[in-house]
């Protein structure tokens, strides 16, 4: 069983659209996993725009991938170095630290990430 950063189990992200680097709707990891993909967050315009300029485009749909891209306030499991490097630049969008995966914590501190935690209520994305 995964933990998440607070030390219980990890709970799903979102499964519309469906994330994780699994694809299960968790932000779940091993070792194949190069990018870390273990944060969950509720992107934002001003994230989307950043990320697409540091070449990450989430927006664009690729339906090659089965990818819808992302719109403002859908949950996704990001590269915990993306998010890191989001924060460093102003740009870090809520997280949603129940889906967060332990091995954040090994990247970003948990202050940073409780001081971005998602305090809305949502429940269309982790159905």
């Amino acid at each position: 069983m995964a933990h998440n950063v607070l030390g219980g189990e990890l709970q799903a992200c979102s499964f519309d659209p469906l994330t994780g680097y699994f694809r299960d709707g968790c932000c779940n990891t091993d070792a194949q996993d190069n990018g870390l993909h273990v944060v969950c967050a509720r992107v934002t315009a001003d994230f989307l725009a950043f990320s697409a300029s540091r070449g990450n485009d989430l927006s664009t749909p690729r339906p090659e991938w089965r990818f819808a891209g992302l719109r403002p306030g859908d949950r996704w499991c990001l590269c915990a170095l993306r998010w890191k490097e989001a924060l460093d630049a102003g740009m870090a969008p809520p997280v949603v630290l129940e889906s967060t995966h332990e091995k954040a914590l090994e990247v970003v501190s948990l202050d940073d990430l409780k001081a971005h935690a998602w305090k809305g209520k949502d429940q269309t994305s982790a159905q």
